[in-house]
């Protein structure tokens, strides 16, 4: 008798247990299913964004061979938004962005003379400034789910279609910092990239955010799924007998913080 009284105790405890454990999930899930979120929505969205090149090839003779490089960017991004939900907190995302972006090296010793001979004890020192502005189309799947009234978190993820266009130029000075007029000038690496950058590229990104009834912020990474430079040798870039294909991609960093200005509700 005592044995069953202490499993009658112990059921009866873990069913106590288990109500509030069950309305939890109740209301967690009718909140999910009966979230008063817009079912559509316009708005404008404006943010940090940073782009970056990665050109990369197979290492054949060591790492100094593999010709790595990532150029790092930083600038804004702003354009316009819509978003539709469709089902229980399941929508899409859909809109057209602008983003201006620049950065630029470090100054480094630049290996030849101002006559445009190689030298191993230069005089002189160089860096490479680049400029990128860039248009894209973005289509997002998206899941939001309310976690207080007017409050909302959302996970997304999809494609982007991008136009961009890339420029990069090179400035010289002396080793003392003093102004350098160079009348033959060696073309570096870096200012002869530009004219190898094709300006279509494609990415998928994923990405999370946060709303409060018409205000909104999101982040997220997006990751190049195509090749954008052109399919040209690395002897050709470098004219250093390397007959390697270029390879690589383009990346971006985002933040957003976004208003909708308008919204429909069923």
């Amino acid at each position: 008798m005592a044995g069953f009284a202490l499993s009658l105790r112990h059921f009866m405890t873990m069913n106590i247990m288990r109500k509030p454990l069950f309305f939890l999930c109740l209301i967690l899930t009718a909140g999910t299913l009966f979230a008063k979120d817009a079912n559509r929505s316009v708005g404008i969205q404006a943010g940090f964004v940073q782009p970056t090149y990665r050109l990369n090839s197979p290492t054949i003779f060591g790492e100094s061979q593999s010709h790595t490089d990532a150029r790092t960017m930083n600038g804004f991004k702003l354009g316009l938004v819509y978003d539709e939900n469709l089902i229980a907190g399941f929508g899409f995302s859909l809109g057209i962005n602008y983003s201006f972006a620049a950065g630029q090296t470090a100054w480094t010793d630049y290996g030849y003379e101002p006559t445009g001979k190689m030298t191993l004890l230069s005089t002189i020192d160089y860096r490479s400034q680049y400029r990128y502005h860039q248009g894209e189309v973005f289509v997002d799947w998206q899941y939001k789910f309310e976690i207080a009234q007017r409050t909302f978190l959302m996970l997304y993820t999809g494609p982007t279609l991008q136009v961009a266009s890339y420029k990069a130029d090179d400035h010289y000075r002396n080793k003392d910092g003093s102004e350098l007029n160079m009348s033959v000038k060696h073309e570096s690496y870096a200012a002869e990239q530009d004219a190898y950058i094709r300006p279509l590229n494609v990415t998928w990104g994923v990405g999370a955010g946060f709303q409060f009834d018409r205000y909104f912020i999101r982040g997220g990474y997006d990751f190049g799924i195509m090749n954008p430079y052109k399919e040209i040798t690395f002897n050709a870039l470098r004219q250093d007998g390397d007959d390697r294909w270029t390879r690589g991609r383009l990346d971006q960093w985002q933040v957003k913080v976004g208003v909708y200005l308008w919204q429909q509700h069923d």
